[in-house]
């Protein structure tokens, strides 16, 4: 079956936010489905937790069948170093159907879990947090001038105070040195797409183990760092 193109139009998706421990059985079910269509050796258990950190699921369907899925969050929080509280963006894994893809679904899934709250908005200074296994979800971030982890600039002492921090808010064990999220020994999962990616893009991702599970925590300012902020 080819692509089902609509002139990358989302409009004629529908968009829905639940909070993720208010996912009925039948979204749950639609959702793990598009977990299996996303990666090989998908580890559900993973999934599952992530309902119980990340607090709003988006989903989309083309009439009434779901082609993708977004986890994220969005708190207001202290950060090491800086005054007052801040809005940490919490993005979490997000599945696309293969018919669907590249037509800017994955972006906006993502965007519209972490706005689930009202805490994130656009345009609003925010710190933006992603976990990654592969570089192509990294691009979008790895374009803003203060993404942290940098191949070949380790990552400052605040930063890695500021690494922890979004550590804690994902519920993870983050190497501050490597900006490596720890896994539990068994992978997340192993995606069924062919991505080219050049070697450039890989060089942060060299210390993580996907076998193990592990992931590469990124983290930008936007849409830029705070003036009091040290050197980021």
């Amino acid at each position: 079956m080819a692509p089902k193109i609509l002139d990358n139009d989302l409009k004629n998706y529908e968009f829905r936010l639940t909070p993720s421990k208010e996912l009925s059985e039948q979204d749950l079910a639609a959702i793990h489905d598009l977990f299996d269509m996303n990666y090989r050796e998908a580890n559900h258990d993973y999934l599952n937790q992530s309902f119980g950190t990340l607090r709003f699921t988006a989903m989309a369907f083309d009439d009434d069948t779901p082609i993708g899925f977004a986890l994220g969050d969005a708190v207001k929080t202290e950060l090491p170093e800086l005054t007052g509280s801040h809005c940490v963006a919490l993005a979490g894994i997000c599945c696309v159907s293969p018919l669907y893809r590249r037509q800017g679904l994955f972006s906006s899934l993502e965007m519209k879990s972490i706005e689930g709250g009202g805490i994130f908005k656009r345009g609003i200074q925010s710190l933006l947090c992603g976990r990654m296994a592969h570089p192509a979800s990294f691009r979008l971030m790895r374009g803003f001038p203060s993404v942290v982890p940098k191949h070949g600039t380790p990552p400052t002492p605040w930063q890695r105070k500021v690494g922890l921090r979004v550590a804690e808010l994902y519920g993870v064990v983050l190497d501050p040195e490597t900006f490596v999220v720890q896994g539990k020994g068994s992978p997340i999962g192993y995606p069924k797409i062919e991505m080219n990616v050049s070697e450039d893009e890989w060089l942060p991702f060299k210390p993580v183990n996907r076998d193990r599970g592990d992931s590469l925590l990124g983290i930008c300012w936007v849409p830029d760092a705070p003036p009091q902020s040290p050197k980021f």
